[in-house]
């Protein structure tokens, strides 16, 4: 791929960024800002046992305050769920669900998703209604939304 003379990659086509693989990857998608992951195995089984927990036909949210001033977020999709293809595409709907929302979120408390096997053939907007309807019954979610 060739630039025209006088105009650079960069100049062609603002907001990519050129990889070093010659791969274009879209820049000013941003990661979630005000939460980290959870990733250890015992803060799960923490969260089931002495978190607060509700659930509909696609979701269950567990949650519990930790004390610090960020969201921590973990989802679990079991392999009952499907395939690998399978178990991550809902795995990042819903972290994107997250990531969309974040901000209307209140700081400070863990969170664990769980997928139901009906989360599979669920369409974005049912899932997203459905884990904002949870947050909100929990109370995780701000009064105030910006």
């Amino acid at each position: 791929f060739c630039s025209p003379p006088g105009l650079s990659l960069v100049e062609m086509m603002p907001g990519l960024t050129l990889v070093l693989s010659g791969i274009f990857r879209q820049t000013g998608a941003t990661a979630m800002e005000f939460s980290k992951s959870l990733k250890l195995n015992h803060v799960f089984h923490r969260l089931y046992r002495s978190g607060n927990q509700a659930g509909n036909r696609y979701l269950v949210l567990y949650c519990r305050p930790n004390r610090s001033r960020e969201n921590r977020v973990g989802i679990t999709v079991s392999k009952k769920l499907g395939k690998a293809v399978v178990r991550n595409r809902v795995r990042r709907r819903l972290r994107e669900i997250y990531r969309l929302n974040e901000s209307r979120f209140r700081p400070g408390f863990d969170l664990v998703v769980v997928a139901r096997s009906r989360a599979i053939g669920a369409s974005f907007s049912q899932l997203t209604g459905a884990y904002l309807s949870l947050a909100d019954k929990l109370g995780l979610l701000r009064e105030d939304k910006p």
